[in-house]
């Protein structure tokens, strides 16, 4: 490949050049050494606070430097390439110190930036209006002078913790300070009483100090609402001089009331009201009182203010005198028959009437005159005096009572000459007489010189009663009159006039009569309880007429009322319920004979008995009041004829009573014996049972729990707890039978053991069991010689210990009771020891033979499965024969000791069974 054209070379070379010179003068720039700086280069200073700025230079050896500032200064310090002055008071909003040195003939130069900041500490809400009227605007306009920078500052209106309006002047120019925020607001009822205010916060937490806020004093809003309507005035349209007349003044749609001003005023003379709220609506009350100074024309002024507003309403009165007319008797008090004048006059313009009769002209008096007669005593004369006032007529009158002096005198009408009292109720007595001066009137009976208190309040009795002589006394005279009093009181039933129990005889004729006191006297009539009829006249007396008759006694004054038990006596009978010709005492209840006679009073009754063994006998009667006076029977009652004597104070009367006797049913040991034997097989009966009883009673006897079965003879599962019952119709007796069954013994089991073969001189042991009830005694047999045989406590076990060829045999076991005896035999065989020489002299053969005997031995031996055996000689096969039952195979073969037995001869006449073992010598 060819290398590069000698022209490219050069042209990169060029661009290498251009780029190193390019790149140096860069370097150059870049590293100027020298400069200077300002610390801080920009800060947030309080307004009046102080601030330490830092100038300083890299220059070596700068030949001056300096800070230039329009703050004021309070310290230098310097040192070679640096400068440290103390700003004090500074308070210019923005200043820019700048920082300069004098290095190889260059001014370094370096500008700051410090601004200051105003705390909210003057936070400004303009005054409020004294009164707002209720749905006018009003301005809330708060002002926070000096405070800065504006553009930090957040101002908020509040009404009471409400927000109204907040407002932050971000952006403002940093040099600003103070701000002003202004709203309407309009004014509501709630807002009454309310306090706004002004919050301010200056936010400086950009800068890395804090949040400072502050607000103004609160300022209280006072809201109102005046109606446009004036007030209501209530006013007379007259007023008398010296006269008292109540005003009012309301005013409605008025918030709030307890802030309203009230001025009332008559004519000049201001009135104390007493002022009412109610809800928004306002009353003041006032008494108006007018003197002569202010006769004629006047207004009542009623002014309502509140806030800065009022409302007055104005009404006229006129204020007027008119003194009331005089009325004279030429004599007030004068005797009967003397002349009297009477005068009425009144001021000046007013016309006068007396006793209807007017004056002549306004202004003039009018005169009447008279000849006092009693009829003019207390006489009343009317003085009427007619005044004109703004167009109303007005009234006032006088009135005089003329006193005629005159003797006492009694009328029938105020001291009747018959006085009519009721008992009881106080009264007041009056017997009055006419006259003048007053009388006084005094009433005493001629007879006992009693004397009635006149004109007192007292109670009327009985003893007032009576004929009495009133006399009434003035210095004008007297008078007399007799009166008679009279008493009235209501009926009266006492026990002497009305007992409250009355015995009448059946037969014989009575009357119902009492006797009643009282003024005016009563009417008696008597009626028996239930009935309507008044009982009158005689009456034939008869049972029927006992009972209670309510007699009730009448007069105007009242009644009364008495309960009147009447009884009717009447001699002894008797009565087959109550006193039966015929009784039956059952034995043991203790009852006795009950004998109630028909009799009044009660009779008294005896029974006594007549003849047999009752005769002369006491009968117990049972007492007719239930009460336990006479004893029960306790023992027996002797039955027979008795003779019941009833008696009383009007007779007697006899009655014949035949008296029975009759018992429960009762069982005991010697009639129903507790415990009964039955015997098995036995023809089945019922249990042993009777009871003792009049009527006889009927006895049923059941087993307890499960029920006996029918069966026609006694079986062991009839033995249990029997419960019989007897019962007639006096009740019922009860007892628990308990049954035993028994039965014949039966020798259930006869076993050897082992059983296995037995050789010469082993042991093997017999076991005989048997049942039977009651138990049977069980007996053993053995064969003859045979010695060393022990046995059981109870005989049940047979053992013997080494055994011989004598104990081979027959052994019999038998089970007896009172019911009889049953058997069973075992049969024991045992061998010397030649038949060991004989079976070891047969040949091999023999022994092979054997062999297969004895394994076949084995085989049916371990198939007996009750352990029954027939015991054979060894010389003989050597086969064991399984026994099942009595005597089931045969068991041939010669024995040693004897002959062949076939097993049935061994079975005991009683059905006993045989049983064999075969044993084996050594």
């Amino acid at each position: 490949m060819p290398g590069p054209s000698p022209g490219l070379c050069r042209a990169l070379l060029g661009l290498w050049a251009a780029l190193g010179l390019g790149l140096f003068g860069l370097s150059a720039v870049a590293q100027e050494p020298f400069w200077a700086d300002l610390q801080p280069r920009v800060a947030l200073v309080e307004r009046g606070g102080s601030l330490w700025l830092n100038c300083s230079t890299n220059c070596p050896r700068p030949e001056r430097g300096g800070l230039e500032t329009s703050l004021r200064r309070n310290g230098t310090q310097r040192g070679l390439r640096w400068l440290a002055r103390q700003l004090v008071d500074i308070r210019e909003p923005e200043t820019q110190p700048v920082c300069f040195f004098r290095c190889a003939r260059r001014t370094l130069q370096a500008r700051g930036l410090i601004r200051t900041f105003q705390r909210p500490d003057r936070v400004e809400l303009v005054p409020l209006p004294a009164w707002q009227p209720v749905g006018e605007n009003f301005t809330l306009s708060c002002r926070v002078p000096g405070a800065g920078p504006r553009g930090s500052l957040t101002l908020t209106l509040l009404r009471g913790a409400q927000e109204l309006i907040r407002r932050s002047f971000a952006g403002e120019p940093p040099r600003a300070r103070g701000a002003v925020l202004t709203a309407t607001v309009l004014a509501r009822r709630e807002d009454h009483g309310a306090n706004f205010s002004c919050r301010a916060e200056l936010d400086l937490r950009p800068h890395g100090l804090g949040l400072f806020s502050n607000s103004s004093a609160p300022r209280e809003l006072r809201t109102f609402a005046l109606s446009p309507d004036p007030p209501r005035l209530a006013v007379p349209r007259l007023l008398e001089v010296g006269s008292e007349r109540p005003v009012s003044c309301t005013l409605d749609e008025l918030f709030p009331a307890s802030e309203a001003g009230v001025y009332l005023a008559l004519g000049d003379h201001r009135l104390s009201p007493d002022i009412t709220l109610e809800g928004d609506a306002l009353v003041a009350t006032a008494t108006a009182t007018a003197n002569e100074e202010q006769e004629g024309p006047r207004q009542l002024v009623c002014n309502v203010t509140l806030g800065d507003e009022s409302r007055e309403s104005r009404e006229n009165v006129t204020v007027y005198s008119f003194p009331a007319p005089v009325l004279t008797l030429s004599e007030p008090s004068t005797p009967e028959g003397k002349v009297v004048t009477v005068t009425c006059a009144a001021g000046s313009g007013a016309l006068v009437t007396l006793d209807g009769i007017p004056a002549v002209v306004p202004g003039q008096p009018a005169q009447l005159q008279l000849n006092a007669t009693e009829d003019d005593d207390r006489r009343s004369f009317f003085c009427d005096a007619i005044l004109e006032v703004d167009g109303e007529t007005l009234s006032k009158n006088k009135s005089a009572e003329l006193r005629v002096l005159y003797a006492p005198r009694l009328d029938d009408s105020d001291c009747p000459r018959s006085w009519t009292w009721p008992e009881g109720p106080e009264q007041m007595l009056r017997c009055e007489a006419r006259g003048n001066p007053a009388p006084s009137v005094h009433c005493e009976r001629p007879d006992s010189g009693a004397v009635l208190a006149l004109g007192l309040l007292g109670p009327i009795t009985r003893a007032l009663a009576g004929t009495y002589r009133c006399t009434a006394v003035n210095v004008q005279g007297q008078a007399v009159k007799e009166v008679t009093l009279t008493v009235e009181y209501a009926p009266s039933l006492d026990s002497m006039g009305c007992p409250e129990h009355i015995t009448w005889l059946e037969g014989t004729e009575v009357s119902l009569s009492c006797v009643a006191h009282g003024v005016p006297p009563p009417s008696v009539s008597c009626v028996r309880s239930g009935e309507a009829e008044v009982v009158k006249g005689l009456l034939h007396v008869v049972r029927e007429h006992a009972g209670t008759y309510r007699c009730e006694a009448t007069n105007a004054r009242g009644s009364a009322t008495k309960n009147v038990a009447v009884s009717v006596e009447y001699g002894p009978s008797f009565e087959e319920l109550s006193c039966p010709s015929n009784w039956t005492w059952v034995e043991g209840s203790g009852q006795l004979f009950s004998c109630e006679v028909d009799g009044k009073p009660e009779p008294s009754v005896e029974c006594i008995g007549s003849e047999g063994t009752s005769e002369g006998i006491l009968l117990p009667l049972a007492s007719p009041d239930s009460s336990p006076r006479v004893p029960s029977i306790t023992s027996e009652l002797a039955p027979g004829i008795y003779i019941c004597n009833a008696t009383n104070r009007h007779g007697s009367m006899v009655k014949t009573v035949a008296v029975s006797t009759e018992s429960p049913p009762q069982m005991d040991e010697s009639t129903c014996p507790s415990h009964q034997t039955w015997l098995e097989g036995a023809e089945a009966a019922g249990l042993a049972c009777a009871a003792r009883g009049r009527p006889s009673p009927q006895v049923r006897c059941s087993r307890e729990g499960v029920p006996r079965p029918q069966r026609l003879r006694v079986s062991r599962e009839d033995a249990g707890t029997y419960r019989c019952l007897a019962t007639n119709m006096h009740g019922t007796d009860a007892r628990t039978v308990t049954v035993g069954v028994e039965y014949r013994p039966v020798v259930a089991e006869l076993a050897a053991s082992p059983p296995g073969g037995v050789r010469p001189g082993g042991n093997f042991t017999l076991t005989c069991r048997a049942e039977a009830w009651p138990p049977a005694q069980i007996s053993w047999r053995a064969p003859p010689g045979a010695l060393n045989i022990g046995l059981s406590s109870n005989n049940s076990t047979l053992t013997v210990a080494g055994a011989m060829g004598s104990h081979g045999g027959e052994y019999e076991c038998a089970a007896t009771n009172a019911h009889g005896r049953h058997a069973r035999r075992i049969i024991v065989r045992v061998a010397g020891p030649w038949l060991w020489v004989a079976v070891g002299g047969a040949a091999g053969g023999a022994a092979l033979l054997a062999a297969g005997a004895g394994l076949a031995f084995y085989v049916q031996s371990t198939a007996c499965k009750k352990g029954e055996y027939n015991v054979q000689e060894a010389e003989s096969s050597g086969e064991a024969v399984c026994l099942n039952g009595a005597g089931g195979g045969t068991g041939g073969g010669t024995g040693a000791e004897g002959g062949t037995e076939a097993a049935g001869t061994a079975e005991a006449q009683a059905g006993g069974e045989v049983f064999a073992i075969q044993l084996t010598s050594a």
